[in-house]
Formats: C-alpha cells, structure tokens, sequence
C-alpha cells in the first residue's frame, strides 16, 4: 500500500513540483491549498506525515502545527520562505520533525521525506513490556513515554532526547553530546534546538506534576534527569 502524505501549500507552482517528486517515489499525495481544507482532509483520513507550508493564506503553519499536536504525533516537515533562526527554532519548539527553506530541491525534500519515516515507523520486532526507570515507563515498540502513568504527547526528537536522559539518570549530558546522541545529523542542527526541545520537555512533565522538575540544568555545561 502506498504511504499517504498530507501536503498543505498555497503556491501552485511549488505544490506541482512536490506532488511530482513524491509521487515518482510511490507516496500517494493529497494537496490541500489552505489551512482549513488541510485540516478536513486530515480528519478524513490521517495521513503517515504532513509536508506543511508557513505561510497558508487562511492560517499561519505553525497554529497549524500547534492544532495538530493536540491531538496528533504525525510527522510534520515544514517548508518555508522564512531563512531566520528563531522561525526554525519556533516549529522545532512546537513539534515539527524537520524544517525546510525555500528555494529548495523536490529531490531534497523527498530524501528528507523518507528519512523522517524512516525514523519513525516501529522495528519489526517482538512486543517487548515497557521498561521502567522511576517514575517513567518506556515502551520501545510504540515509542511511548509514560509519566506517572500519563503517556506523554511528544515529538519525536522530544521522546529520543527523553529516552536518552532516562537511560542514565544522574549523568550530566553536555549539549553537544545530546545532539550526537539524538539526531540523526547533529552538524546541522542548531544550537538552541536541544535547548528548544528540553523547554518543551518540561512543560509536559509538568503538565502532568507541576510539582515536580525531573529535568536539571547545568549552565553552561548541559542536563541530566533525576529520579
């Protein structure tokens, strides 16, 4: 069966090309030109990830984002115009899995299209039971995090960085050390992306104890989670 990919964006020209090249590497696309037509087709029929435009006509791409991640964990790559750090440090904070700038190659786009599924789709394995570190229990064939019994709504990059930090409590994780161990091309990575994705950590572990702050910093040196 062919992967179905959600692509939601306003220009034409750009939309024609994307359709081409995912579609001559066996995704079947549906184009959405508007933020709100995106939305019903996604309703209709989840798609395994969406390629998402910034700047829609009817909604900015990261509200956008923002509403998905209420209810989904979908891949999401961003595509845009906007070439600022802190516009790609914004849809990283809010849960995208890549962010592409424009002018860009379809070619490039379909690589990073496959990579990102790549990442996601669970091993081929025997159910294994979660394993447990504290308070956290870790469900490696679903990719799911629980925290004191809530499963944590998080992003990818979030539950590799979390996994990570849980499976040596106590260690002190520089930054760069981070990167190396999460992503899969640290080079390109920001420098405030570890620093993004901890931020949004935290405010889902609080979300489900605000009276507790597992994850410790130290400045100018990196993280660790205590236990």
């Amino acid at each position: 069966m062919r992967t179905p990919i959600l692509l939601v964006e306003d220009e034409p020209s750009i939309a024609d090309n994307i359709l081409y090249a995912l579609k001559t590497e066996g995704f079947d696309v549906e184009w959405c030109a508007t933020a709100e037509a995106g939305m019903t087709a996604f309703a209709a029929n989840e798609p395994a990830l969406v390629v998402l435009d910034v700047g829609l006509p009817d909604m900015n791409g990261f509200d956008f984002c923002k509403k998905l991640r209420t209810h989904s964990t979908v891949p999401i790559i961003f595509v845009t115009a906007r070439k600022s750090e802190i516009d790609r440090v914004v849809g990283l904070e809010i849960g995208a899995d890549d962010y592409v700038v424009k002018p860009f190659s379809p070619r490039e786009l379909t690589a990073r299209v496959k990579a990102v599924l790549r990442r996601v789709s669970p091993p081929a394995i025997a159910p294994a039971e979660a394993e447990t570190t504290g308070p956290f229990s870790v469900d490696e064939e679903r990719l799911e995090i629980h925290y004191h019994g809530a499963l944590l709504p998080l992003s990818r990059y979030e539950y590799r960085l979390l996994k990570v930090l849980l499976e040596r409590p106590g260690k002190v994780f520089s930054r760069d050390a981070l990167m190396e161990r999460v992503w899969d091309d640290p080079g390109s990575a920001l420098d405030r992306t570890v620093d993004a994705h901890i931020k949004t950590l935290r405010a889902k572990l609080h979300a489900v104890r605000a009276d507790a702050d597992p994850i410790r910093t130290y400045r100018g040196v990196g993280y660790t989670l205590d236990l």
